[in-house]
């Protein structure tokens, strides 16, 4: 007759529970895990299975009842520490999606823009379109992989019983002006040239009154801003790729600010 104790069903559910519960909130978050075509039976399946694969190499887990308050608090902690792996790799494509923006509103392309399911709001087309290749180029890298892997070897460091450090917060907030400096920086070939553009149709303007500069520009700025856009997009690539890869470092950085390295 096979019998169990207690404690052994405790350890056996806290070994499942804090691992899925940490890898159920980076795929909740994360870019392309996250996106709301995949169902969410398919979400939470992925991450019980991912669970039972790494739960075997991870460390013992804390013997607590996950009905008590140490079991609820340490639950709340899994799932922020996975929301913040995950919001660390979005900022990556939000600084993606920030340079369309910068460019579709040089462009006169700014008024495009639909419903993007992703985001649950209005967004650029050029915006869309750069998401797009960001993803492509993500799948083609590994680096959904490298994601996933990075958040298995967070276990090592910041176990499920470890207290979390506040410096993990501003490692999250410093990360996150990426946004702005990444997306400009992406989006400054073709700033550059659109307003270059913008200032001679001024010049001209001022020259030659007679002409509108509103009916002769926004051609003028779109056809020169698609020009720019299929000579420059092939060339963003190894941008992006570093993007990434600065991406998977922060994640790195995060975990040792939780854990107080």
């Amino acid at each position: 007759m096979v019998s169990f104790e207690l404690e052994q069903l405790y350890g056996w559910m806290n070994g499942f529970l804090w691992p899925f519960l940490r890898i159920l909130a980076l795929v909740g978050t994360a870019p392309l895990l996250s996106e709301s075509s995949i169902p969410t039976r398919v979400k939470v399946g992925f991450s019980a299975l991912l669970a039972l694969a790494v739960a075997p190499a991870l460390p013992p887990p804390p013997e607590f009842s996950p009905a008590s308050w140490q079991g609820l608090w340490i639950a709340a902690q899994q799932v922020l520490i996975g929301i913040a792996l995950g919001l660390t790799m979005r900022i990556v494509f939000a600084a993606v999606q920030t340079a369309g923006e910068f460019i579709g509103l040089q462009m006169g392309l700014s008024f495009a823009s639909f419903f993007d399911p992703a985001t649950g709001a209005n967004t650029a087309v050029l915006a869309r379109l750069m998401n797009v290749i960001a993803m492509l180029l993500f799948l083609a890298l590994n680096g959904h992989l490298l994601m996933i892997g990075g958040l298995v070897r967070t276990f090592d460091v910041l176990p499920a019983a470890a207290g979390l450090h506040l410096d993990g917060l501003g490692v999250l907030f410093d990360w996150s002006a990426q946004v702005m400096v990444s997306g400009m920086l992406l989006a400054l070939p073709l700033i550059i040239v659109l307003l270059t553009i913008s200032l001679a149709l001024g010049i001209l303007n001022r020259t030659a009154q007679q002409l509108s500069v509103f009916a002769v520009g926004f051609p003028i700025s779109l056809l020169v801003g698609l020009i720019l856009l299929a000579i420059v997009l092939p060339q963003t690539a190894p941008f992006i790729s570093r993007l990434f890869a600065a991406g998977h470092e922060a994640m790195a950085r995060l975990i040792q600010a939780l854990a107080g390295l």
